[in-house]
C-alpha cells in the first residue's frame, strides 16, 4: 500500500466531494444490511404470524428502502468515478510536465517507446485501480463489519464456522498477491519492450523499407510480444486458480451452514426466518471476502505500475534553475567560453579546455571533422548539459546563474534535422512566438522566402504538414524552421547546418534573409558548407575536442592548417564563383 500513498496526494483538492461520496456509500451499505432483516420479518410474518397486514407494510418499507439505496449508490458511484478519473488526469499532466523538465541526458539513456508505455499502459492500470478500488474497498469494509456484527447477534455458533475460513484465506491471498504483482511487473516490462520496437519502426519506416527489413522487424516485434504473452499466461494461471479455489471454499462453508442450521431449526434453536436472514448475511459476507481477495490482487498489480511510473517521476533533472536565478534584461549578446571541458557520463572528455570570446553581434562558425565536438559545444551553449569544468558566460553572467526561461527566450535554434510538429504550417511558425500577429507571421515567412510556397498550397498557412512535416520537402521544412526562428526574434542565433537541406535555388533564396537576420545578433554556425561560414567574424576550428586554430577565413587559409586541409580536401564545399565575387 505504500505505493498507493504516493498518489493519494492527488485526492486532496477533491476532499469535500469524497467526504460526501463516502457518506452516500455508507448509507448504501447500511441499507444493504437492513434488507435481510426485513426479509426475515416478512418470512416470519408468513410462516409464523400469518399476518397479511404486517406483510404488506414490510413490502412497502422494502420498496422505499430499495429506492433510497439506488439513489445513494448512483451518487457515490459517480462521484468516486469522477474523482478517480480526475486524479489520473492530474497524474498524467504531472508526468508529462516532469518528462519535459528532465535533462537531455535522460532522453539519451531512455528509449521513447519505454516512456510512452509508462505514460499509457502503466497509468491506465493505475487509473483502473483509482476508479474501482476505493469504492469497492470502502463499501465492502462497511458491509463486512456490519454483517459480521449482525450475524454474531443472530447466531454466534454459525458465525464461528464463517470465521474459521478467514485466516487461511488471508494467507492464501498474500502469497498469490505477491506472485501476481511479480508477473504483472514482468508483463508490463515486456509490453513496454514491444512498444519500443513499434515506435522505432514507425519513426524509422523509410530505413526499414529501403533495407527491406520488414520481415526482420516483424520477427523482432513478434519475439517481444510473444514473451509478453507468456508472462500474461503466467499471470493467468495464478488468477485462474485463485477464483475457483475461493468459490469452492465458499460452497464448502455454505454446505456446513445449511447442515448445521437445519439441525438448529429442527430442534427449535432458531426460526426459519432467522435462518434465512443468516444465510442472506452469509452471502453478503462472502461478497466482501471474495472482493477483498480480488482487490488485493488488483492492488498488487497497480503497485507494480506505480513503481514503474515513479521510477521516472523520482528522476531529478540534472539541469535546474538556481535558487535565486538572474532574470536577463537588456541583453547585448556576448558569449565567452572560459576553459570549458565536458565529458558524457563515464566517458572520456569530448571537449577539453576550450576558450574563446564572441563579441555582441559577431558571427562565429564552428568547423572541424566529424566527432570534433561541434554539436557538443552547441549543447553546452544551449545548456542542455553543464560543463564538467570551466564557465560559459553570457554578457559576463555565468549561464548557470541565469533563469533558464529568460536565457532560452534569447536563443533560437535552427537544427540540421528539421522536425516539424504534425499540425499546420501556421502552428509550426507560431511556435517561435505564440502571440504573434498575422502580419508578423507572414513577415517572418517572407523573410525566410517561405511565404510563396506556403500560399501555393491548398489551405495556405492552415495546411497540415503531416507527421514531422512529412508532406513537405526538406527545403520547405527548413525554411519553415528558419521562419520560426525569425519570428522569435532572438538575441542569439544558432544555425546547426541550417541550410544543409536546401538545394542551390532554395539556399540562394534565404541566404540574404539569414545574413540580414544575423546582422544584429550573435550567431553560431555549425556547418560543412563554406558558403555559410566564410563571412564569419571568427571561424573556430575544432579537432578531438580542442580548438586547433581560430580566425577569419582568409587568415586560416594562409595558415595552411587543419582548416586549409579541410577546404582543399573538399570536406568544406568551396565557394561558388558568385560567392567569390561578392
Amino acid at each position: 500500500m505504500k505505493e498507493f500513498r504516493k498518489i493519494l496526494k492527488y485526492s486532496r483538492p477533491y476532499a469535500k466531494s469524497l467526504i460526501f461520496a463516502f457518506i452516500c456509500l455508507t448509507l448504501t451499505s447500511l441499507i444493504n444490511l437492513v434488507l435481510p432483516l426485513i426479509v426475515r420479518n416478512m418470512i416470519n410474518a408468513v410462516v409464523v404470524l400469518k399476518n397479511s397486514e404486517v406483510l404488506d407494510s414490510l413490502a412497502w418499507d422494502l420498496i422505499v428502502i430499495i429506492g433510497l439505496q439506488a439513489m445513494f449508490a448512483v451518487t457515490h458511484s459517480y462521484i468516486f468515478g469522477f474523482v478517480g478519473h480526475r486524479m489520473t488526469t492530474d497524474f498524467r499532466i504531472e508526468f508529462f510536465s516532469h518528462i519535459q523538465s528532465l535533462s537531455l541526458r535522460f532522453f539519451q539513456e531512455r528509449r521513447v517507446g519505454e516512456i510512452l508505455s509508462r505514460m499509457s499502459n502503466d497509468i491506465s492500470v493505475i487509473e483502473n485501480a483509482l476508479v474501482t478500488i476505493p469504492i469497492a474497498l470502502l463499501r465492502q469494509s462497511i458491509t463486512l463489519l456490519g454483517a459480521m456484527t449482525i450475524i454474531l447477534y443472530l447466531n454466534w455458533k454459525l458465525t464461528g464456522l464463517i470465521l474459521l475460513i478467514l485466516p487461511p484465506l488471508m494467507i492464501f491471498a498474500r502469497v498469490f498477491g505477491r506472485r501476481l504483482k511479480m508477473f504483472s511487473e514482468k508483463l508490463q516490462d515486456h509490453v513496454a519492450q514491444a512498444v519500443v520496437v513499434l515506435e522505432e519502426v514507425i519513426s524509422s519506416i523509410k530505413i526499414v523499407k529501403s533495407f527491406n527489413r520488414e520481415p526482420y522487424e516483424q520477427s523482432r516485434f513478434e519475439g517481444k510480444i510473444e514473451t509478453a504473452f507468456e508472462r500474461a499466461v503466467d499471470k493467468l494461471k495464478v488468477s485462474s486458480f485463485f477464483g475457483p479455489f475461493i468459490l469452492g471454499l465458499t460452497f464448502l462453508v455454505s454446505t456446513l451452514l445449511i447442515w448445521y442450521g437445519g439441525y438448529q431449526v429442527m430442534h427449535g434453536a432458531t426460526t426459519p426466518g432467522e435462518l434465512a436472514a443468516f444465510f442472506l448475511y452469509a452471502l453478503i459476507i462472502a461478497g466482501p471476502i471474495g472482493t477483498f481477495i480480488r482487490l488485493y490482487t488488483q492492488i498488487q498489480e497497480a503497485s507494480g505500475a506505480i513503481s514503474r511510473v515513479y521510477e521516472i517521476l523520482d528522476t531529478q533533472p540534472i539541469i535546474q534553475n538556481p535558487k535565486n536565478p538572474v532574470q536577463l534584461r537588456g541583453l547585448s549578446g556576448g558569449i565567452k567560453f572560459e576553459n570549458v571541458s565536458f565529458c558524457y557520463r563515464d566517458k572520456a572528455e569530448v571537449i577539453h579546455d576550450v576558450s574563446f570570446n564572441i563579441l555582441p553581434g559577431q558571427t562565429a562558425a564552428l568547423v572541424g571533422p566529424s566527432g570534433a565536438g561541434k554539436s557538443t559545444l552547441i549543447k553546452l551553449l544551449l545548456r542542455f548539459f553543464d560543463p564538467s569544468s570551466g564557465i560559459i558566460r553570457l554578457d559576463e553572467y555565468d549561464i548557470r546563474t541565469l533563469s533558464r526561461e529568460s536565457f532560452l527566450n534569447q536563443i533560437a535554434l535552427v537544427p540540421q534535422e528539421t522536425l516539424l510538429f504534425g499540425g499546420t504550417v501556421r502552428e509550426n511558425i507560431l511556435y517561435g512566438k505564440l502571440d504573434a500577429t498575422e502580419a508578423e507571421l507572414e513577415g517572418a515567412a517572407q523573410k525566410a522566402n517561405a511565404h510563396e510556397f506556403i500560399m501555393s498550397m491548398e489551405k495556405g498557412y492552415d495546411t497540415v504538414v503531416g507527421e514531422k512535416g512529412a508532406k513537405l520537402s526538406g527545403g520547405e521544412r527548413q525554411r519553415i524552421a528558419i521562419a520560426r526562428a525569425i519570428l522569435k526574434d532572438p538575441k542569439i542565433l544558432v544555425l546547426d547546418e541550417a541550410t544543409s537541406s536546401l538545394d542551390n535555388r532554395s539556399e540562394s533564396l534565404i541566404q540574404d534573409a539569414l545574413e540580414s537576420l544575423m546582422a544584429s545578433r550573435t550567431t553560431f554556425i555549425v556547418a560543412h558548407r563554406l558558403s555559410t561560414v566564410h563571412k564569419a567574424d571568427q571561424i573556430i576550428v575544432l579537432d578531438k575536442g580542442t580548438i586547433v586554430e581560430a580566425g577569419p577565413h582568409e587568415d586560416l587559409i594562409e595558415n595552411k592548417g587543419l582548416y586549409h586541409n579541410l577546404y582543399t580536401l573538399k570536406m568544406l564545399d568551396p565557394m561558388s564563383q558568385e560567392e567569390k565575387n561578392s
